[in-house]
């Protein structure tokens, strides 16, 4: 686990997980430039995956870090966001993406599908968001949809989320 600065961070610190070993790449077929933005000097792998390692040596992802959230400077995970919307009764699935802002460079704009059998205003998802989130990574837009899109694997295509969005 290292920070941006690429420093060494201890047990429980969240940052980047890189990787170094016989198994690990050499570099990107003819991209020099790829394969010098991905791997250092000493043989190190960027991966762009965010998380933690515990105690007990266990590494935990909890993003990307092309998924990453810029607001006002601060990074906020896109995971975190849906966690917590996730938590929410009424809730069936939920995605979280920034979008441009003009004051904090990215705003947080949250994709929510809502369970059959339920109804959520956005008055109660915003009451829930702040108790969750506090108000700084409560989501500033909010997108009642019937299905989130998702890739060949079932995962959330988070670029998807904000196509063709405008506040």
């Amino acid at each position: 686990m290292v920070d941006r600065e690429g420093r060494t961070l201890s047990v429980g610190e969240r940052g980047e997980i890189q990787l170094r070993g016989p198994g690990v790449m050499l570099g990107y077929y003819r991209a020099p430039e790829l394969t010098a933005a991905s791997l250092s000097d000493d043989g190190w792998l960027a991966t762009g995956d965010l998380g933690y390692r515990d105690d007990d040596g266990f590494y935990f992802v909890t993003g990307r870090s092309k998924e990453l959230i810029i607001k006002g400077g601060e990074n906020i995970a896109p995971r975190e966001i849906d966690e917590a919307l996730l938590r929410h009764p009424a809730v069936l699935e939920a995605a979280a993406v920034g979008v441009p802002d003009r004051d904090y460079g990215q705003e947080i704009l949250a994709c929510v599908v809502v369970k059959p059998d339920r109804t959520l205003t956005r008055d109660e998802l915003d009451r829930h968001c702040l108790r969750e989130l506090g108000r700084y990574k409560s989501p500033r837009y909010v997108r009642f949809v019937d299905a989130l899109p998702k890739g060949p694997s079932g995962k959330v295509q988070r670029m998807k989320l904000a196509e063709g969005f405008t506040p």
